[in-house]
């Protein structure tokens, strides 16, 4: 698990202030709050923006996605099941996390969509996140989370390992699949 990754959580979509109790990750002009239609086209701009870097702008990735930009319209039509936090840094969209409802395991979600823009990297603001989604993720009854990412992330890779996520053979059903690293997290 991440060191020194606090953050006050908020389930009620409300606006909240995240970063560590030092200030370090991400810094305290932080502020998480639930996605909002006028999000989308910010959000999967960076979305895209990191795939193509990773040369991960492939079919069988979110890249192709029909509901890519328009994912207020699905984090928004369920939130008994699904969530999606964007972080936003002086009124700035720099990133984001979600999770749905997985409908292969019991009581899990999916971690979905956790990324930032380049000025939020090496922040440690990608622990947070996490933090904060795997709280919303209790708060909604999910007992644990999954994930599916790319060899080609590394990073991310690095993260989610940190945070407790261990690695898993590859689901019988997978949701993208380009995927070739699986993982899952007991909260």
């Amino acid at each position: 698990m991440a060191t020194g990754c606090s953050i006050i959580i908020s389930m009620t979509g409300r606006e909240i202030k995240g970063g560590s109790l030092s200030g370090s990750a991400g810094g305290p002009d932080i502020v998480y709050r639930e996605i909002r239609r006028a999000d989308d086209a910010k959000l999967a701009a960076i979305v895209r923006s990191n795939l193509e870097a990773h040369r991960l702008d492939l079919p069988g990735t979110v890249y192709f996605d029909p509901e890519l930009d328009h994912l207020s319209d699905f984090y928004l039509a369920d939130k008994e099941k699904r969530y999606y936090c964007i972080a936003t840094e002086k009124d700035e969209l720099i990133g984001g996390i979600g999770l749905a409802e997985l409908s292969f395991m019991e009581d899990c979600a999916e971690l979905q969509k956790l990324y930032l823009c380049d000025a939020a990297k090496g922040r440690g603001l990608g622990y947070s996140l996490i933090r904060h989604i795997e709280e919303k993720a209790k708060a909604l009854g999910y007992r644990k989370m999954y994930l599916e990412t790319h060899t080609n992330l590394a990073a991310a890779i690095h993260i989610y390992e940190k945070c407790g996520y261990r690695r898993i053979e590859k689901p019988s059903s997978v949701v993208h699949s380009t995927m070739d690293h699986f993982y899952l997290k007991e909260l």
